[in-house]
């Protein structure tokens, strides 16, 4: 019998193994992919339910007002802020703290003036960051609960 015959050439053996671990290391990635989703389904889950009817703007004390989100489970979207109310209105919000520095300029702006122009938490959210806009919202909700009067 000839040993050389049932022996594999070396380059199958070698390309065979190297299709096998790439196929584990896509196994891996798409494992990591689906638990990676998971989490983040779940976090975007949480901040497109946040209710914001909490507050009846024409039931409002004048006052300073602070309030923080703790940012969903994940604290992804944590902002504290200040509110002034004058007048039983709200007349000025200002973001207190944040883990994103663009924050502010890029759109809690805008979506404060919002608020002050509707005097309502039932705004358009700003294109693009809705559920962080969401999370901001809810700061401004959770700092004006105690300043409603009965």
């Amino acid at each position: 019998m000839d040993t050389q015959s049932e022996v594999k050439p070396k380059s199958k053996r070698r390309g065979r193994g190297c299709l096998i671990a790439a196929l584990v290391v896509l196994a891996v990635l798409a494992v990591g992919l689906g638990i990676g989703w998971w989490f983040l389904s779940r976090e975007h889950q949480e901040a497109a339910s946040l209710p914001l009817n909490r507050v009846n703007f024409t039931r409002l004390s004048d006052g300073s007002y602070h309030g923080a989100y703790a940012g969903g489970m994940y604290g992804w979207r944590y902002n504290e802020c200040d509110v002034t109310v004058a007048g039983g209105k709200v007349t000025g919000i200002t973001l207190a703290a944040s883990p994103d520095p663009k924050a502010q300029a890029e759109y809690t702006d805008v979506l404060y003036a919002r608020v002050i122009q509707a005097q309502s938490l039932q705004v358009d959210t700003v294109s693009g960051a809705t559920l962080t806009s969401k999370g901001y919202l809810q700061c401004v909700e959770n700092a004006l609960i105690p300043a409603q009067h009965n």
